[in-house]
């Protein structure tokens, strides 16, 4: 269990003030009258006191309060371009980012929750006590602003209202931080103080990049005080390390819905799209992969683009499923980004009026960004995210340096992009969400699309991602379990969160139309893996919207499955009028290869995940029910038609 406000709050340990007038003389003393006059429009004593031990921590030269005017945001855009964090490039609003050479990536290795002694967390977490975290900002924070500038900025991850949103403040020296939090984010000072009042709090983030030098990254740390919802970030550049209204807020949010929320709400690292189905109608999809397997991708094939990464999901009172999107902007990885498979996106980054942070790209001498895979005539030298470079370069190690890091970044706001549903995507209502899916990167044992039979089984897809792993993380490597794409943000037990999918989703609070349909995809099985001479994947980023046509057509009962199992396939008549839609020609003998059963892949994939959820303490006996039935029934399977089972035997 995670209770919220136990021992010492490790900002206020150090910052030393415990009072509204404490807080009010500190502030007076350090802000100027045109700032102090901003900042008098907050009046949530809690948010004060974290504004004023922040100061005394980090000992600013001056502090800047972002209330989301235009003139702020400007100041801030010009604040970054003076400091050297962004430069401009060609296209008017468009500036390049460099990361630190070591800080391309999340640094998992240097992230850690702080906890308390006998808290109960997931193994895949790495935390550290309460007074080891605290020695080390001691060490680290105090004075770590000295000659900076700290700005403030007050946010919402959420339409302002939605029952799911919750405030955040994001403290930071890095203007490319408040910059980008200005994109993704809905700035909300005019409404913090309500937001704060009608949610009971508000997420703190505290975050200084210091010197700014390769050297100090191996002293970086990225601290998530689950107690105190207050997140500690040192030493790195990368968003994904320093944005802390993004991942690090995203972890207090999983945290809030597993322990306070059961069966209210959940926190889930989903896109969220519409289809357009047959008659115009509107069904919508929430979906979890890891970062760097297709997400974004998966986002905008939708006609109805409401969000890329992150998800609020609520049973409402009518009995649907309701979801949000807490930012409103993209973080999107770029390689392989191009017209063919991304026209929407493509149209901001090369056209002209939508505002864009590059990060990490080739800059060419005209001060155009390129990356791999954009499948445009690249350049053959130019500055990149180590320097100079040159096509043919290789690094100290003999490997050859690509164009573009293979995280590189773009960030801009969502209704820029044409297909982007800005009105819904601002709704404190939500959206209605009828599918959801599951999906990694998988090249040798599940179809490109399968539908649980129950909410249970589910929920038991959702545990069962597998994936490569990505250039998302420093430091990760080879196959690696990826429940819910959730896991590296499950703060608490896995049995817990687990505990809590099964009662959401099998909650009597939907209605019988409410109630989603989940799904499993993948979008990466290859020739080699399924008896074919072909080479490489057999499918495309084009096929994303056959099978979320598909699942659009399933889940509003147009269209009848076969079932097996793993869960419901689709039969191909109902594929190749969608493959036909997008002209493509679809043979039954590529379906074939699809949605055969390989018997020994499934089975070694379940023998796997039993056997790492049996070191899990307290997981829910109806996951291992759930495989043990698959497992028998495909075995059973396997006696009757031998380890690779066609499709048509099922039908």
């Amino acid at each position: 269990m995670l209770e919220l406000k136990k021992n010492d709050d490790i900002l206020t340990v150090v910052g030393r003030i415990d009072s509204l007038a404490g807080a009010m003389a500190i502030i007076e003393k350090n802000l100027d009258s045109a700032n102090l006059q901003k900042l008098s429009r907050i009046k949530n004593t809690d948010a004060l006191i974290k504004v004023a031990n922040a100061i005394v921590m980090c000992q600013p030269d001056a502090v800047f309060i972002d209330s989301g005017s235009a003139a702020d945001v400007q100041w801030i855009r010009e604040h970054s371009l003076t400091k050297g964090e962004e430069n401009k490039l060609a296209k008017e609003g468009h500036t390049i980012h460099f990361d630190l050479p070591q800080d391309q990536a999340r640094l998992v290795n240097q992230t850690y929750y702080i906890i308390n002694e006998g808290e109960q967390m997931s193994s895949l977490a790495k935390s550290v006590l309460r007074a080891e975290a605290l020695e080390y900002i001691k060490k680290f924070m105090v004075g770590i602003m000295k000659g900076k500038t700290m700005m403030v900025g007050f946010f919402s991850r959420g339409p302002v209202g939605a029952p799911a949103a919750i405030p955040a403040i994001e403290i930071s020296s890095s203007a490319y931080v408040l910059h980008s939090a200005e994109i993704l984010y809905r700035n909300c000072f005019e409404h913090f103080d309500a937001e704060a009042q009608r949610t009971g709090l508000f997420f703190t983030n505290v975050h200084s990049e210091g010197e700014n030098v390769t050297e100090n990254v191996p002293n970086a740390r990225i601290f998530m005080d689950r107690s105190w919802m207050t997140t500690f970030a040192t030493f790195c550049t990368y968003a994904g390390n320093t944005l802390l209204l993004k991942k690090g807020n995203h972890r207090f949010s999983v945290d809030f819905c597993t322990y306070y929320k059961v069966e209210e709400q959940l926190s889930e690292h989903m896109f969220i799209t519409g289809m357009t189905g047959p008659g115009g109608r509107k069904t919508f999809f929430a979906g979890a992969a890891p970062s760097g397997c297709g997400k974004t991708t998966t986002a905008m094939v939708g006609s109805d683009f409401i969000g890329d990464d992150l998800a609020q999901l609520w049973i409402a009172e009518d009995g649907s499923l309701r979801a949000i999107n807490p930012e409103k902007g993209i973080f999107g990885i770029v390689e392989d980004v191009n017209l063919e498979g991304d026209p929407f996106l493509m149209k901001c980054l090369r056209g002209h009026g939508t505002e864009v942070i590059w990060s990490n790209v080739l800059i060419d001498k005209d001060g155009t960004p390129h990356w791999a895979g954009h499948n445009e005539e690249a350049p053959k030298e130019g500055i990149n995210f180590q320097g100079e470079w040159f096509e043919g370069k290789r690094d100290a190690d003999d490997h050859l340096i690509p164009m573009s890091h293979k995280n590189s970044r773009c960030t801009l706001v969502a209704s820029a992009i044409d297909n982007h549903a800005t009105e819904l995507s601002e709704d404190p209502k939500g959206v209605p969400v009828k599918v959801i899916t599951y999906s990694g990167r998988d090249g040798d044992t599940m179809p490109p699309v399968w539908v649980a039979k129950s909410a249970d089984e589910g929920v038991a897809i959702g545990a069962s991602i597998v994936s490569k792993a990505t250039a998302t993380e420093v430091g990760a490597s080879g196959v690696r379990r990826q429940p819910w794409a959730n896991a590296p943000f499950i703060p608490g037990a896995l049995a817990d969160y687990m505990e809590a999918q099964f009662t959401f989703f099998n909650s009597k609070k939907f209605s019988a139309a409410g109630k989603p349909v989940i799904a499993g995809l993948n979008y990466f099985l290859t020739h080699e893996n399924r008896g074919s001479s072909g080479k490489g994947l057999l499918g495309e980023k084009k096929d994303v919207k056959v099978w979320l046509g598909w699942l659009e057509l399933y889940a509003n009962g147009n269209v009848g499955a076969i079932e097996s199992p793993i869960g419901m396939l689709p039969r191909y008549n109902d594929l190749k009028p969608l493959f036909d839609s997008i002209n493509k020609e679809y043979p039954k003998s590529l379906y074939d290869m699809q949605f055969a059963l390989y018997i020994d892949n499934i089975v070694k994939r379940i023998d796997l995940q039993t056997e790492a959820y049996g070191k899990e303490g307290n997981i829910p006996g109806r996951l291992f029910d759930i495989y043990a039935k698959q497992k028998s029934a495909l075995l059973a399977l396997k006696e009757k038609f031998g380890a690779v089972v066609a499709i048509d035997s099922l039908s």
